[in-house]
């Protein structure tokens, strides 16, 4: 299964996500089949390729609860009914 999720990056307590696609299986830090966006919590600065993100999820992917919610905040799901 292909889930959409967040890999870490950064030095410690500098840290920022890049918003990935990957095995279910892999590690965290693994892998990725695709890198869909950036995700920065210390700025709230959130980069998403949209319509990467919607063709992934039109396939069956999906995002963990923490990506739900980042998708959710840039009305993505909107354009995935559209």
């Amino acid at each position: 299964m292909i889930k959409l999720r967040l890999k870490r990056f950064g030095k410690k307590r500098e840290v920022s996500y890049r918003i990935v696609a990957m095995h279910s299986t892999s590690r965290r830090d693994g892998r990725a089949l695709q890198e869909l966006g950036f995700y920065n919590p210390r700025t709230d600065e959130t980069r998403l390729d949209v319509p990467a993100i919607v063709q992934r999820l039109k396939q069956g992917a999906q995002p963990t609860d923490t990506v739900r919610a980042l998708l959710e905040k840039a009305q993505v799901f909107e354009q995935l009914k559209a």
